[in-house]
């Protein structure tokens, strides 16, 4: 079986987790209505994705499927 033969360091342990780094949300504006949504997502105050509505406004958006 595998072992290490040295502790690893801290800067080496850093080092191998610096890409799982979580990043900051990105948001757009609906072209609809000028709320922010996550881009390329059906918006959740108007229910229109790309020009054209796809869920009616106000009802949960989970498990809507595009037409």
């Amino acid at each position: 079986m595998a072992v290490p033969k040295r502790k690893v360091s801290p800067s080496r342990f850093g080092m191998r987790r610096s890409h799982e780094a979580l990043r900051a949300e990105s948001n757009a504006e609906c072209p609809n209505c000028g709320e922010l949504k996550r881009p390329h997502h059906v918006c959740a105050s108007c229910g229109y994705y790309d020009g054209r509505e796809v869920a009616a406004a106000g009802k949960t958006l989970k498990g809507v499927v595009r037409t």
